[in-house]
Formats: structure tokens, sequence, C-alpha cells
């Protein structure tokens, strides 16, 4: 299960078209997910993809 791994020694992540921060390296930066962690990767899967449109839509709108 992902909460046994220890996150400093996860490897870099290239990062996928469509994506600014990848799943795997922001759970390095958050504390251990009590809660079920697809949830959580689903969100922020989600919340990042709506910051990489906006950033898109803002670079071919103006």
């Amino acid at each position: 299960m992902e909460q046994n791994i220890n996150k400093n020694e996860l490897p870099q992540v290239a990062k996928l078209p469509g994506v600014c921060i990848p799943w795997e390296e922001k759970l390095r930066e958050i504390p251990e997910i009590s809660g079920d962690p697809q949830i959580a990767k689903k969100v922020w899967e989600d919340v990042d993809a709506l910051g990489y449109t906006y950033v898109w839509h803002c670079l071919v709108s103006f």
C-alpha cells in the first residue's frame, strides 16, 4: 500500500502532457493519508487538470 513507501526514496516522475504536478510528486509533500488514497489521488488529478487547462486557456486566449 502507498502509506508504507518511504516518500523520500521515490524516483523522479516524468511529467505527462496535461499534468502540472504529478500525484507521485505531490505525495512526497503531504502527510500520510489516513483515508482512501485513491480518492485523494483522483481529486488531486482532477484539480491539477483544471490548473493545466487554465494555463493553456490564458496562453491561447491572449
